[in-house]
């Protein structure tokens, strides 16, 4: 990178140093489509798209431009490097993508039909399961966020559709918290409890069986229970690719050198960031595949409340699809 120096002779008195201006680069002008892919994951057209639609929402907190700011952005979601030269930009970006996530697909039609194609689940409008995105160790409370695996993390939940949209997400909770409480505590469950939805959530054996949540048989006791549970794993692993998809076009989600508050803003602009990914087709690079852990099945999910209704309703589903 060439750099220009403007020589001012009237401040070449002492006391005053020789002022430095480097040019900036134009990524934009300088790589390919396919060079950009490799390092923002976004290509042209995607980058100016996030630049429009975002430039009514940016701070101006720096001389730097919008398109600027958002490449630093993306430049470190993409890689998980460049900590120091972000700074405090993700919070800008987060806060001002924010407003594009949506709680609630509008295509429920669409989706049931989605789910069915992939392992004629019927009925399904989405999965859920959690992700653990780990981070360094907090500075306070430190032992909350050590995961069964002894890794410090943040649990996010994640709910999406059979196209790998996020319609869902709670982005706060340590990496000790179970996925049952998570859902427990969450507004989409107080939400479907009181509203129940048209349609069912997928999850596995870690979450209770609920009206609208169907879990596994644990054990599958008929014919028609064991082609219900093939079913189900079929449609239900979309979450679990979508977990890969995700710590995959974005490698800082792998590990953040980051404090709790900060990862969980990292985390929330990746989600949204991959959305508009998802739904501009933007390809995924192959490099920075992590495998996904399972959930732990093991950890008895602390529900009573409706599980007699889920079961009821599981049977009905069997009985009439299986």
């Amino acid at each position: 990178m060439a750099g220009v120096v403007h020589r001012h002779h009237h401040f070449a008195r002492r006391g005053y140093r020789q002022r430095v201006y480097v040019e900036r680069t134009k990524p934009l002008e300088q790589y390919t489509t396919e060079e950009l892919y490799v390092r923002f994951c976004f290509g042209k057209a995607d980058i100016k798209y996030l630049v429009n639609l975002l430039r009514p929402k940016l701070q101006h907190r720096t001389q730097r431009s919008h398109g600027h700011q958002i490449l630093i952005a993306l430049r470190f979601y993409a890689c998980g490097t460049f900590y120091q030269v972000v700074g405090d930009y993700m919070g800008v970006v987060k806060s001002a993508v924010c407003d594009v996530v949506r709680d609630v697909d509008n295509h429920i039609a669409q989706a049931k039909r989605s789910f069915f194609l992939l392992g004629n689940m019927p009925n399904t409008i989405g999965a859920i399961d959690c992700t653990h995105v780990h981070i360094q160790a907090p500075r306070e409370n430190e032992w909350e966020f050590i995961n069964r695996k002894g890794r410090h993390s943040i649990n996010v939940q994640l709910v999406c559709d059979a196209d790998l949209i996020i319609t869902n997400c709670v982005v706060k909770w340590p990496g000790s918290v179970h996925d049952a409480r998570i859902l427990r505590e969450s507004a989409l469950y107080r939400d479907l409890q009181t509203n129940r939805p048209d349609g069912i959530i997928l999850g596995d054996s870690a979450y209770p069986l609920l009206p609208w949540l169907m879990t596994p048989f644990l054990i599958a006791n008929t014919p028609a229970q064991a082609r219900f549970n093939i079913a189900h794993c079929r449609a239900r692993c979309v979450i679990e690719r979508l977990n890969g998809v995700l710590k995959r076009r974005f490698a800082c989600l792998n590990y953040l050198r980051a404090e709790p508050q900060k990862a969980c803003n990292i985390t929330l602009a990746c989600i949204v960031l991959h959305n508009i990914a998802t739904k501009r087709n933007v390809p995924l690079c192959a490099d920075n595949d992590a495998p996904e852990p399972l959930g732990d099945p093991n950890q008895p999910p602390a529900f009573c409340q409706n599980e007699q209704t889920g079961r009821a309703t599981r049977e009905a589903i069997v009985r009439h699809y299986f």
